[in-house]
């Protein structure tokens, strides 16, 4: 069991520290003995890994339009392309009401860090092994 937090700022997450932290930003609570297990309900408890994000397995909102795609709908956000951006931040976004967007490399990633930015801080702590 490991239960470090690092501090990481919202503009560097990707991957499973930003599922997770789009997990806290929608109310999501952490296991207490595995944080990288997180519910909306006791019963109903999901993971969140950096294997299940490159096999394809758990919450993962950034990479996964059944997961992210929801979110986007749920606070009327948007994401946009912006050519001549640079390829890591090449997409522009975040929920309704947000006085700033976040950039990402994909619309979904740009839409989630805009979404935990708005909801929580430009910086949060994330489980130290949910980082590459």
């Amino acid at each position: 069991m490991m239960t470090d937090l690092i501090e990481v700022r919202v503009s560097n997450l990707v991957g499973a520290p930003l599922d997770w932290a789009v997990a806290r930003a929608e109310g999501f609570e952490a296991d207490p003995v595995c944080r990288t297990t997180v519910w909306l309900t006791p019963t109903d408890p999901i993971s969140i890994s950096i294997r299940g994000v490159t096999e394809g397995f758990g919450y993962r909102p950034s990479s996964h339009w059944g997961h992210g795609g929801v979110l986007i709908d749920k606070h009327q956000g948007t994401a946009q392309h912006i050519p001549g951006l640079p390829e890591d931040t090449c997409y522009a976004g975040g929920p309704a009401g947000a006085g700033v967007w976040c950039y990402g490399p994909t619309a979904l990633v740009a839409f989630c860090r805009g979404l935990v930015h708005y909801k929580l801080s430009d910086t949060i702590q994330v489980p130290k092994e949910l980082m590459p």
